[in-house]
């Protein structure tokens, strides 16, 4: 494959972490989609499979009803707090699914685009699908995820 990737880097307490995710781009593929098509991680790095977060606020109710880019917020709120409980951050993400039940095509746009501008400049490989129903009343957005992080050594 060829391309560009390039690693990233995080600040975790006083020293700089290499970051574990490597982006990578083709030159053979599109540069339509907003995202890598691939990433990588050394063979040191800790995997973090993340459930599908979903909107909901802290006593279980679903937040946003009937609003599909503020149900991708409140998911993507809920994905970074998911990942701080595992030493982890969305920098540190190496793929997302983002499901959205809809059959419309700019209710998909509308979750896609607040989970992507999440991401910034570390734009994971991810997939967008329209799906049927979702497990929460009420629930139309939910985000999985799967992470790569390389631990700082204990001194």
């Amino acid at each position: 494959m060829t391309g560009f990737s390039a690693p990233l880097r995080r600040s975790k307490g006083p020293a700089a972490v290499a970051r574990s995710v490597t982006l990578i781009r083709s030159d053979a593929l599109s540069d339509v989609a907003e995202y890598a098509y691939a990433a990588t991680a050394p063979a040191e790095a800790r995997l973090v499979f993340l459930a599908g977060s979903c909107p909901l606020d802290d006593d279980g109710s679903t937040v946003a009803v009937g609003d599909y880019a503020g149900q991708a917020a409140r998911c993507v709120a809920n994905l970074r707090t998911a990942l701080a409980a595992a030493d982890a951050a969305l920098e540190d993400v190496i793929s997302t699914r983002v499901l959205v039940a809809t059959t419309r095509q700019e209710d998909l746009v509308a979750a896609w685009q607040v989970v992507r501008d999440a991401f910034g400049d570390h734009d994971v490989p991810s997939t967008l699908m329209g799906v049927t129903v979702l497990g929460y009343a009420d629930q139309l957005v939910e985000v999985e995820a799967v992470a790569a992080v390389v631990d700082a050594p204990v001194s």
